[in-house]
């Protein structure tokens, strides 16, 4: 338990950091991102790669960062410069 939240959080914060969107969320949702996001990508591309605590790196952190770009177009949350 405690480690899927740990790789959800390196996840979520990898997404934040790959769509420059990573500073205006806080860890909580780097947490959400990257659990949320994994389910998304392991849903679309499957279970391939490298995995840890039972999510597979690759699809999940293309699925989270689907999952940010996705919600900072729906609040327009802009890119920090």
């Amino acid at each position: 338990m405690i480690w899927s939240l740990i790789v959800g959080a390196i996840i979520g914060a990898v997404a934040g950091a790959i769509t420059n969107r990573g500073e205006s969320m806080g860890w909580i949702s780097n947490i959400v991102a990257g659990l949320v996001g994994s389910a998304i990508g392991q849903a679309i591309l499957g279970q391939w790669g490298p995995s840890l605590a039972g999510m597979a790196l690759i699809p999940s952190i293309v699925g989270a960062v689907i999952l940010v770009l996705v919600v900072s177009m729906v609040f327009g949350i802009k890119a920090s410069r």
